[in-house]
C-alpha cells in the first residue's frame, strides 16, 4: 500500500451476534484460526490443538496480570443517589483514579458509600480529562480484599450479560493484581493444556503487563500515525529475560500470548537483548513495524478499526489478516473478549 494507512482500513463488517457474550464452559474448546504469515493459508482447529501446533523448543510468554474487581456501584451519601466508580490506577495507599458515572454528581467533597457501607469514598478532585481523584475508607483487613467482596469485574462494554463467575475473566496463572482488564488471549489455557505443553517440551514464561482501559479507547484519526497510545506499565522478571535471551540465541521461536505480552517484549527489546525490571510501554504497532523477538502470537479476534487488529496486520501482514477476518466472520467464529483464538505463525 502506497499511500498512509487510514483507519478505515481496519474496518470489516461484524454481525452483532458473532460478539460473545459469556465463555464457553470449557475454556480450550475454543475454535482456533491458524495463520500462516508467510503465506496467508489459513487451518481450523481448536485450542486444545495447540500442542499440535507447536515445537519443543518453542517458549510462551504469557502475561501473568490478574483484573481487579474494580467497578464499584453504590450510592452518593445523603442524597442516596446512584454513582459508579471504576478504579483506573492507585496514586498512593487508599487514594485512586477513578472514572465517575454519572460525572456531574461527583464533586470534590461527595462523599460515596459501597456494600452497604463496606468501603466509603471521597471525592478529592477532578483532574485532567475529567477523571477523579478518590480516598477510601474501609472495614476490613484491606482494601483489595473489601474490592474482591463487593466489586465487579469491568467488562468491556460490548459485553452486556452478567458474568456469573468472576474467575472466567481470569486467566489460570493470573497473579498480580492490577489489570482494568483481562489479557484475553491466556483465557484459552487449562492447566491440562499447560501439562501436556510441558511434556512435548515447550516452555512457558511470563511477564506483567497491568492492562488499561486506554484498551478500549477507539482509534479517531483518520490517519493512524496521528494516533497516540497510553502508557501501560510492565515488568520482566530475570527467569523469563534468560529464557527470551537464550532463545533469540538459539533460533527457537518466541511465541507470545495476547498482544500484551507482545508489546512487552517489543518495547523493552534493546541492542543487548531482553532486560530484566520493570518499565513503561506506549508502543503503538502497525503494518510497517519490524518485529524484533517475535515469532509466533497466540490473539483473540480484535475491534474493527482498533490499535489490536492493527498490531496484528503488523506481524500477519495486512492482506492476510483482512482474509482471516474475513474467514472467521463467514465460519461463525466467536469474537472478543470471550471469543474465539488465532494462532498466527510458520505452519508445519
Amino acid at each position: 500500500m502506497n499511500r498512509p494507512m487510514l483507519r478505515t482500513d481496519f474496518a470489516f463488517d461484524l454481525p452483532q451476534e458473532l460478539i460473545a457474550q459469556h465463555p464457553l464452559d470449557r475454556r480450550d474448546s475454543s475454535r482456533l484460526l491458524c495463520l500462516d504469515r508467510r503465506d496467508g493459508s489459513i487451518r481450523h482447529r481448536h485450542f486444545h490443538d495447540i500442542p499440535e501446533l507447536l515445537r519443543p523448543g518453542d517458549l510462551l510468554v504469557m502475561n501473568d496480570s490478574r483484573v481487579l474487581p474494580s467497578r464499584l456501584l453504590g450510592h452518593r451519601e445523603g442524597t442516596g443517589g446512584a454513582m459508579e466508580l471504576l478504579l483506573l490506577e492507585q496514586k498512593e495507599t487508599d487514594l485512586w483514579e477513578t472514572l465517575a458515572r454519572p460525572g456531574k454528581k461527583a464533586k470534590p467533597g461527595t462523599r460515596l458509600v459501597f456494600g452497604d457501607g463496606l468501603l466509603t469514598a471521597q471525592v478529592v478532585e477532578v483532574i485532567e480529562g475529567g477523571n477523579r481523584l478518590v480516598r477510601f475508607r474501609y472495614q476490613g483487613n484491606s482494601f483489595f480484599e473489601v474490592l474482591d467482596r463487593i466489586g465487579q469485574m469491568p467488562l468491556p462494554p460490548y459485553i452486556t450479560e452478567k458474568l456469573e463467575d468472576k474467575e472466567r475473566y481470569q486467566t489460570i496463572y493470573s497473579r498480580e493484581l492490577g489489570s482494568a482488564a483481562a489479557p484475553t488471549a491466556g483465557l484459552h489455557f487449562t492447566p491440562e493444556l499447560l501439562d501436556s505443553l510441558q511434556k512435548k517440551g515447550v516452555q512457558t514464561s511470563f511477564v506483567t503487563l497491568h492492562v488499561g482501559l486506554g484498551t478500549f479507547r477507539p482509534v479517531k484519526a483518520e490517519n493512524i500515525t496521528d494516533h497516540h497510545m497510553h502508557l501501560e506499565h510492565y515488568t520482566i522478571p530475570p527467569e523469563t529475560a534468560a529464557l527470551v535471551n537464550a532463545a533469540k540465541r538459539e533460533g527457537r521461536r518466541v511465541i507470545a500470548v495476547g498482544t500484551t505480552s507482545c508489546r512487552t517484549l517489543e518495547s523493552a527489546w534493546g541492542n543487548e537483548g531482553l532486560p530484566a525490571g520493570p518499565g513503561s510501554t506506549g508502543i503503538f504497532i502497525y503494518p510497517g513495524y519490524r518485529f524484533k523477538v517475535l515469532d509466533g502470537l497466540i490473539t483473540n479476534f480484535h475491534l474493527p478499526e482498533s490499535t489490536l487488529i492493527m498490531l496484528v496486520s503488523a506481524f500477519a501482514g495486512y492482506e492476510n489478516t483482512m482474509d482471516a477476518y474475513r474467514e472467521a466472520v463467514k465460519e461463525r467464529y466467536r469474537f472478543f473478549s470471550f471469543g474465539d483464538a488465532m494462532f498466527i505463525g510458520e505452519l508445519e
